[in-house]
């Protein structure tokens, strides 16, 4: 019984060892690092003896661009001309690429290399380099206590990438006024491929900077973005500037009537202006004719005047002799 328990025991050791062994023995390689439309895509290293091996090449945007399947020669060598670069286009843009190798065998051991496609095939001025760029949206004002919505977008190499967003911004946070900083990882929604939101209720009156650490294949990038989050409710702001603005409207259809009618008054006075000059004038004709008459009446008036004198005078000197 204890031979029995001896002889599993090595079985699974040798076991183990072998599979230690086979994953050792997936190499790959590519014929170059930088390729330009028009060249030739050549894989090749080692595996197993007549082993099955999955090939894929993966786009920046992390989508499969090509997935072949090949067999090794007996000693275990493989060649093998993957693709012929088209020219570039939405499908296969310039950019990071990802060749890997799957075995079938060896417990599903791969092996990834990561070249470019460019241009230009000049290592010296094409590093093979993935860029991960972040970009965060945040809404520059915000009240205390009612949601936001905060968006982010990464991306490599110009194109949307990322799946999941707990894994591709598990490091994300909200820097309070406090100083204290609360996770938002498990938080984000995804809208597309690179394209996520969060939703976020404010409880600090002050500056909230949404701090967005994005991790791809091996790649870290930081996005940042502040919103001042003030105590009105932004609703009763509008409310007000909605009602200054009927006001304003009022005091403005006001001030027309009040200038239609001082230009109605304007006409009045320039009518009773000229009336005035004109009765004016009247009463200066008048005076004139007034003047004359008066005139024309002394004349009159004098020689009997004087007849009436004379009368009295002669009157007066008769009873005087009498007496």
């Amino acid at each position: 019984m204890k031979l029995k328990i001896l002889f599993s025991f090595i079985v699974v050791l040798l076991l183990v060892n072998t599979s230690d062994s086979f994953s050792e023995e997936l190499v790959l390689y590519t014929n170059s690092k930088v390729y330009s439309p028009a060249h030739n895509l050549q894989v090749y290293g080692n595996g197993l003896s007549e082993e099955n091996l999955i090939i894929r090449v993966f786009a920046p945007d992390e989508s499969i661009a090509k997935f072949d399947q090949i067999t090794t020669d007996g000693d275990g060598s493989f060649n093998y001309a993957l693709l012929t670069w088209p020219e570039p286009s939405t499908d296969f843009p310039y950019g990071t690429y990802t060749v890997e190798v799957i075995s079938t065998e060896q417990n599903g051991a791969s092996q990834k290399i990561d070249i470019k496609f460019s241009s230009s095939t000049d290592l010296l001025d094409v590093t093979v380099e993935r860029f991960v760029n972040t970009l965060v949206f945040a809404p520059e004002t915000a009240a205390i206590s009612q949601p936001i919505r905060v968006f982010v977008q990464t991306t490599s190499d110009g194109l949307l990438i990322g799946n999941e967003p707990s894994k591709l911004l598990g490091s994300t946070h909200v820097h309070l006024p406090s100083g204290i900083s609360v996770p938002l990882s498990n938080s984000f929604k995804t809208l597309h491929q690179g394209l996520y939101y969060v939703d976020y209720t404010p409880i600090e009156e002050g500056t909230h900077v949404f701090h967005v650490v994005a991790f791809s294949q091996g790649t870290t990038s930081h996005g940042s973005a502040a919103t001042n989050v003030l105590s009105q409710d932004l609703g009763g702001i509008s409310d007000q500037i909605i009602k200054l603005n009927s006001i304003l409207d009022e005091t403005s259809d006001e001030l027309e009537t009040l200038k239609s009618e001082i230009e109605g008054f304007d006409n009045t006075l320039d009518y009773a202006s000229s009336q005035i000059d004109e009765n004016i004038g009247t009463f200066a004709l008048s005076a004139k004719s007034i003047s004359e008459s008066s005139a024309q009446l002394n004349a009159l008036l004098l020689p009997i005047i004087a007849s009436v004198g004379l009368i009295v005078a002669l009157q007066i000197a008769i009873l005087a002799r009498r007496r």
